[in-house]
């Protein structure tokens, strides 16, 4: 006979199953809680770089490439066309101003100073002749011009004269009128004497001005072939390093083509290059960074292009220790240039994650877990980016490269003590 089971027995074991089934619940929750711990993705501490949000000063730049160039570096040109027969120096020495690099064939060069030095002789004795001349022309006419004198002279005493005789009642008013006419021919006479002596004077002066100008002239032209002749002897126009040298014995080279380059290699410079969109952010005097090997050199822009080309224009930076030892010439540098200041806004560490103003997806530090974030970051320089939303003060953020995980919206931290 079947016995009836009490209710409080009942309900004991509808609570005993009741706890069973929770027990169980909770431990399928541990497992998978478990197993989707051990599934996360997890990064270390220690392999990240993290910046912590504050509130402070930027001073905005804008990021331009550069190279490290010689502060000064000079192109030796053939002043000839010859050619090659001896080089002295090899690319890479040191030279001292006025050592000789090579020697080009001054052989024609040469032959034709001499024909230059014959004529300018030549023209020298042909202005000397013709003062010569000048002078005895001028001579012939002097004496004529005194007959012309002596000549009045007489004419105006033989007028004088018969004047007399014909106040006396001796002479006659023919006679008077005859003298009065052969005095002013020869007064005229005396007059046109005269006034060819002084254009003929003029006319010498000024043709031995002419060739006088024209020996200067010649004597110019033959000091810039002196001149031109000296420097085809291709000698160091300072001390400094041969950076290249065209050793090639033998080789044609024209007149204007580039022989050597001498360079200060113990003093540089950088040559940069700017989207022409930010042109209006540039100008001789703006403030600059160059990061260079993981150090910040200060300078100042020296020079602005002001024409675009391909896009970007160009401009020179004058470092302030521009002898420092890790500037190599050729070295591609981050060039940052300063143009305003903003106070008071939050920033982060500047890295490699920012490449301009725009929305990004950051990883945020919480409760041992890096969250990803839309985040809205603004203007920048070489040490901070403004940050317009997303972030507030205080938070951690993970500023290093994290392109491994960009499709990962969560990852554990781990390396905690």
């Amino acid at each position: 006979m079947d016995r009836v089971i009490p209710k409080e027995q009942k309900r004991k074991a509808l609570h005993l199953q009741i706890i069973k089934c929770l027990s169980a619940v909770v431990a399928l929750t541990l497992v998978i809680r478990l197993l989707i711990s051990i599934m996360q993705p997890s990064i270390s501490r220690k392999d990240l770089r993290l910046s912590v949000v504050d509130r402070g000063t930027i001073e905005i730049s804008v990021n331009a490439s550069g190279k490290v160039v010689p502060a000064f570096e000079e192109i030796v040109n053939s002043p000839i066309q010859s050619r090659i027969i001896e080089v002295y120096k090899k690319g890479g020495d040191m030279v001292e101003t006025g050592d000789a690099i090579l020697k080009l064939d001054l052989q024609t060069a040469e032959t034709g100073y001499r024909k230059l030095l014959d004529e300018e002789q030549m023209k020298v004795l042909q202005l000397e002749q013709l003062r010569l001349a000048s002078r005895s022309k001028l001579s012939e006419m002097d004496m004529r011009l005194k007959v012309s004198r002596m000549e009045l002279n007489r004419k105006e005493v033989e007028l004088r004269n018969e004047r007399y005789l014909d106040s006396l009642g001796a002479g006659t008013t023919d006679k008077v009128r005859q003298a009065e006419f052969s005095a002013n021919v020869a007064r005229l006479q005396l007059v046109e004497d005269e006034q060819k002596y002084l254009n003929e004077l003029e006319l010498a002066e000024a043709d031995v001005k002419v060739k006088e100008l024209e020996l200067n002239i010649f004597r110019k032209s033959l000091s810039e072939t002196r001149r031109t002749l000296k420097d085809a002897q291709i000698r160091s126009p300072r001390k400094a390093i041969l950076t290249y040298v065209n050793n090639e014995i033998g080789a044609q080279v024209q007149q204007g083509s580039r022989v050597a380059i001498v360079s200060d290699l113990s003093h540089f410079k950088i040559e940069g290059e700017i989207a022409d969109s930010y042109g209006d952010r540039i100008s001789v005097g703006c403030r600059t960074v160059v990061r260079l090997s993981g150090e910040n050199l200060s300078g100042t822009v020296s020079d602005v292009t002001p024409l675009s080309k391909n896009g970007v224009i160009a401009f020179s930076v004058q470092l302030k220790e521009d002898n420092h030892p890790r500037l190599r010439s050729g070295l591609k540098t981050d060039v940052y240039v300063m143009n305003a200041i903003k106070e008071d806004v939050l920033r982060i560490a500047n890295a490699s994650y920012y490449t301009g103003r725009g929305e990004y997806e950051l990883f945020v530090v919480s409760n041992k877990e890096l969250i990803k974030r839309k985040v809205m970051l603004g203007d920048s320089n070489f040490e901070y980016v403004e940050i317009v939303s997303g972030l507030i003060a205080g938070d951690e953020v993970v500023v290093s490269d994290m392109e491994n995980f960009k499709n990962t919206a969560t990852l554990k931290l781990t390396g905690y003590e």
